[in-house]
């Protein structure tokens, strides 16, 4: 598998946020959340997920889901969702998933973190 442009895997990021259904569509635009294409996460956001050595980050949701959000929230930069493009496609030629799969499962994922639900219950519905 040869590693696909930057261009080409950002359309593709684009291409699931474009099929997402209407209303959810809407929740994240008045949830102001960014997402973007990363080569790699930093070692802070590694450490800041909680990631150990040896550990892969395919995305990372930053924020405050709206559900957590008090009468103090303001002012804040918005959220933020990154997608990382060289450990999704290092993923993918290891295990032999598919790339399109794998970012649109992946970007799925750190949506939900943005509406509020953790890790342990995107295991329990099988993500």
């Amino acid at each position: 598998m040869s590693a696909m442009t930057r261009r080409e895997f950002e359309r593709m990021v684009a291409g699931v946020l474009d099929g997402l259904p209407d209303d959810f569509a809407a929740k994240l635009e008045e949830g102001n959340v960014g997402v973007v294409v990363r080569s790699a996460p930093t070692r802070e956001e590694l450490e800041s997920a909680g990631a150990g050595p040896g550990t892969t980050l395919l995305g990372l949701y930053q924020g405050v889901p709206p559900a957590h959000r008090g009468i103090h929230y303001s002012l804040v930069l918005p959220d933020n969702i990154s997608i990382y493009k060289e450990p999704i496609e290092r993923f993918c030629e290891e295990s032999g998933a598919d790339v399109s799969e794998t970012v649109r499962r992946v970007v799925l994922h750190e949506i939900a973190h943005h509406f509020g639900i953790p890790d342990a219950r995107l295991r329990e519905l099988g993500y």
